[in-house]
């Protein structure tokens, strides 16, 4: 008789992906400021172990320059190896802009694509921890406007371990986005080799109602006001991107065609967001047949506040999306 599988936290899912990866393919490496023994494994403990199994040339720890992490990643990509470059908070990947944008998303295209950049950054952020307005930011939208790199997010995991190994599988550079608040959940543990398709959305709920899509933390509110609407009658139907940029049009297009109302919801700001694009397509494509106007639900346009009460105050509230839903189901 087999018992239940047992559970990994999304710290443990990104380490074993890391790990047998590394075990697979002697061309993976890391590489990022505290990621070796020496320094703790990584700031959120994700490269935990592994200088131990893979030795300090393979799990490299560097001074602090986003700059020199990334240009150096980007250089062993195009020499064939697989790198896994850490960016300690997401706030940082402006010190390395033009290394990301200028270099890694444009040598593929550049070289007619005789050369590719198999490259991960790895980078966390998230509101709700009190790290303040420099520490906190989401900032997908900045990379999703920019042709040639993937963008992923997990909420839970199973998926963190699925969706890292088909990152590092990838022959394009992949920002991978891991949410501070989510490091904690925990998910059965889907095993070795597991794998999420990049550009692959999940139905996180069936519902019938209304459509909420969104990804990473807000995920996790999402399900929750599911089910607290379903008690009211509104069957609330939730995607979950999994993969922000190029996001599973396809998914989501069939949901909302399903439902007649759609709902984006990111911890982001709301204007000028990744949701804005989303809703465009929406009534780009469905126009006729939605029963309400696209609605978007976003973070406060401003920097993240450090003050505990203004920080949640900033972050999309759940009453915030019960009225958003209520508002779509009263049109029709």
């Amino acid at each position: 008789m087999t018992g239940k599988p047992p559970q990994i936290t999304m710290v443990q899912a990104l380490n074993q992906a890391i790990d047998e990866a590394m075990a697979e393919d002697d061309g993976v490496f890391c590489l990022g400021e505290d990621v070796a023994a020496k320094q703790g494994g990584g700031v959120f403990k994700v490269t935990s172990g592994l200088t131990e199994k893979y030795g300090t040339h393979r799990i490299r720890a560097t001074p602090i320059s986003e700059t020199a992490i990334v240009g150096a990643a980007v250089g062993a990509a195009l020499a064939g190896q697989r790198p896994i470059a850490e960016i300690m908070l997401m706030n940082f990947v402006g010190v390395c802009m033009d290394q990301i944008v200028n270099h890694a998303a444009k040598l593929r295209f550049m070289s007619g694509g005789q050369t590719n950049v198999p490259l991960v950054i790895r980078t966390t952020t998230g509101v709700g921890v009190g790290f303040g307005g420099q520490h906190s930011d989401m900032l997908e939208a900045w990379f999703a406007h920019v042709a040639g790199i993937r963008v992923v997010t997990p909420s839970n995991a199973a998926d963190a371990k699925g969706l890292m190994r088909s990152a590092i599988d990838s022959n394009d550079p992949v920002i991978f986005i891991e949410n501070i608040l989510c490091y904690g959940l925990k998910s059965d543990d889907p095993g070795p080799g597991y794998r999420v398709p990049l550009g692959e959305a999940a139905i996180a709920r069936e519902g019938s109602d209304v459509s909420l899509i969104t990804y990473g933390r807000t995920v996790l509110d999402a399900l929750a006001i599911a089910d607290e609407m379903a008690s009211v009658g509104i069957s609330v139907e939730v995607v979950d991107l999994r993969t922000i940029a190029p996001y599973d049009e396809e998914t989501v297009l069939a949901s909302v065609r399903k439902t007649g109302r759609a709902i984006t919801l990111h911890e982001a700001v709301r204007p000028y967001g990744t949701g804005a694009e989303m809703a465009a397509t929406i009534h780009e494509k469905l126009w006729g047949k939605l029963k309400a106007p696209v609605l978007r639900i976003g973070g406060t346009f401003s920097p993240v506040p450090f003050v505990a009460a203004l920080e949640q105050a900033w972050i999309p509230t759940k009453p915030e999306i019960v009225a958003a839903i209520r508002s779509s189901m009263e049109n029709g």
